[in-house]
């Protein structure tokens, strides 16, 4: 592996030391790194079993086993790409569990990441935004598995050709094969739904529609 890369993905000076006052059982550095990665993780977790609470559980349990074997933490990957792994690991394991112990319906109602909005006065717009989001929420459910952990970690979550392969273990050439297949099926998936949504793309009604309107009437000396 070239040096630079190795540089990028190996943990940085502060990583290091976060991880020797944690393993020293200081509190601030449990909590740094907790809330450090708690996006990620989850997300990560959240992409592979499609389901809030689940996804949760999965991450609390990763952190307790990555806490419990911090010693074996040697800086050779990022600590975000170390716990990613313990996190994968632990989802896939459920998934695995589940799908011995209950058959899978063919349409499961995954439950919808809430993604934040940024705050608006403008709730038509609101609602638009909320939709397209659903909308790509419910089109990276519906991938098989394989398919939507690459997506995850690569488009959701802004991880590299290299981290991603290094996170899921495999070679870099198969991550971009099937990242190539997930942007499809996606695709396909939004081409399938957006028309409904498009017809309510940027809304203009409400508070704006009345605050443009209240303008021209002053503008025009009809209202005070």
């Amino acid at each position: 592996m070239p040096a630079v890369l190795t540089a990028v993905l190996s943990a940085a000076p502060g990583e290091m030391q976060l991880v020797h006052r944690a393993l020293a059982r200081d509190g601030d550095a449990f909590r740094t790194i907790i809330k450090t990665h708690n996006q990620r993780l989850y997300r990560i977790a959240r992409g592979v079993v499609r389901n809030d609470s689940e996804a949760e559980d999965i991450v609390q349990e990763a952190y307790l086993k990555a806490f419990a074997h911090l010693d074996a933490f040697r800086g050779d990957s990022s600590l975000a790409t170390w716990l990613s792994r313990i996190v994968i690991n632990e989802a896939l394991g459920r998934l695995r569990k589940r799908r011995r112990t209950v058959a899978m319906p063919e349409n499961p109602q995954a439950e919808i990441i809430r993604f934040p909005l940024h705050p608006s006065d403008d709730p038509e717009r609101t609602m638009a935004q909320r939709q397209i989001l659903q909308l790509v929420e419910q089109a990276t459910d519906s991938l098989p598995d394989v398919y939507r952990t690459v997506f995850v970690a690569r488009v959701i979550e802004g991880l590299s050709i290299e981290e991603t392969a290094d996170l899921l273990g495999v070679r870099p050439q198969t991550v971009k094969t099937r990242l190539h297949r997930a942007r499809a099926l996606v695709r396909k998936a939004l081409d399938d739904q957006i028309g409904p949504v498009l017809l309510d793309a940027f809304p203009f009604a409400g508070r704006p529609c009345e605050r443009l309107t209240s303008a021209v009437m002053r503008r025009l000396g009809l209202e005070s």
